[in-house]
């Protein structure tokens, strides 16, 4: 088999030991330019200046004081990670943090945000799967752990409905997707590989044509028909429906129960040892916000929205941001067994070879503790949780 190459975020079931060893690989054969593209645009970070003021506690942090004066929190201007957003604006962390205070940096980039977590000036952040295994694996499994699931969902392949009106017809067209090696790159070479067609998985060439496009000039470059389609996800997917594109297929339709992460939470090892008491308020928050999203849909929706115009100066269009928030699922599960899967799909497009143990890189107990007190059950690790 090939050398391992660029690879990001998965899928996934409880699997094999050679699975496991796959999501690892997948894990060590990540790189910074696949994980630009898997969790944002741009690279640069940002404090955007709302550092929480202290409310009242309510729950578990009602009459306690904290262990940790000042949490810092990370996450991206990004719909996928609306827990964050709309748990930030209606307060629901703060809420359950009491006196210990919020402070928040906004990031455009995995990498950044790992290199944050790793510098320590972010102790807790919602970010995808692609640079979470990233971060794990090159620091030997000591840098972060994924504490809970934020999103699933909200990935598509939109096309030119003119020139493609069925599966079929993608031989022999252009499909971007944002990245070599990103989680929607291995998923349109797997869906590609499942209809018995052949491509060259590094050079994009074969039988679809596979152009790697940032996801920011992928609607330009669909306006204009330099290509026939994309496999996205939101808010891009919608965005090219705007531009008349056709849903050819929603990936959530591949999985098992129409489920696979796309938000995860992570911590630093460090501040979940010293504050495992912060952890948990900042995840009751967490667990909260979701159930408040689904209670509140519509007002989530606009408050997703209003984060976006404040952080990055454009709010979305109502039509795209109808259709994009539709389709993502804001969840307390990791999903965890979507890595396996994902990494199975990477080695079967030669997109991975051998590699290093994930196991460890879940730790679900204090997402347990929140989810018990509630009366909820807890979720799976897939079998990568602490030891």
């Amino acid at each position: 088999m090939a050398p391992a190459r660029p690879y990001s975020d998965a899928p996934a079931r409880p699997g094999s030991g050679r699975t496991r060893r796959a999501a690892a690989a997948a894990a060590a054969g990540l790189t910074a330019a696949a994980l630009l593209t898997a969790c944002g645009y741009g690279s640069k970070s940002t404090d955007d200046g709302s550092g929480s003021t202290p409310a009242a506690a309510t729950g578990a942090a009602a009459g306690k004081k904290l262990s940790a004066g000042t949490v810092r929190i990370g996450y991206f201007a990004n719909l996928t990670h609306g827990t964050a957003l709309v748990g930030l604006k209606e307060g629901l962390f703060q809420k359950e943090l009491g006196g210990t205070q919020v402070k928040t940096q906004v990031f455009n980039a995995g990498p950044s945000e790992i290199e944050a977590l790793n510098a320590g000036s972010v102790d807790i952040g919602w970010i995808g799967p692609s640079p979470s295994v990233n971060g794990y694996v090159k620091s030997g499994g000591r840098s972060l752990r994924i504490i809970s699931g934020s999103a699933s969902g909200g990935v598509k392949l939109v096309v030119d409905g003119k020139k493609i009106k069925k599966p079929e017809d993608l031989k022999g067209r252009r499909i971007a997707t944002p990245q070599l090696g990103n989680t929607q790159d291995v998923a349109l070479l797997n869906y590609i590989a499942e209809k018995g067609w052949k491509v060259d998985a590094q050079t994009g060439k074969g039988d679809v044509s596979v152009v790697r496009l940032d996801n920011k000039e992928t609607p330009a470059a669909f306006k204009s028909g330099s290509i026939d389609g994309a496999w996205v996800p939101e808010p891009t997917a919608s965005k090219l429906v705007s531009e008349g594109g056709k849903v050819l297929v929603d990936e959530k339709d591949l999985w098992p129960d129409k489920k696979f992460v796309i938000t995860n939470v992570i911590v630093s090892q460090t501040f979940l040892k010293q504050h495992p008491d912060v952890v948990e308020a900042v995840l009751r928050g967490s667990v909260a916000t979701n159930a408040w999203i689904r209670a509140n849909p519509g007002k989530a929706k606009a408050d997703a929205n209003a984060e976006l115009d404040r952080l990055s100066g454009k709010a979305l269009p109502a039509d795209v941001l109808d259709a994009a928030w539709s389709s993502i699922d804001f969840t307390d599960d990791p999903v965890a067994s979507s890595l396996r899967t994902s990494a199975d799909h990477a080695v079967k497009a030669g997109l991975l070879d051998g590699g290093a143990d994930l196991g460890g890189i879940y730790d679900l107990k204090p997402l347990d503790a929140v989810l018990k007190a509630a009366g909820r059950p807890a979720y799976e690790d897939a079998g990568l949780g602490v030891r």
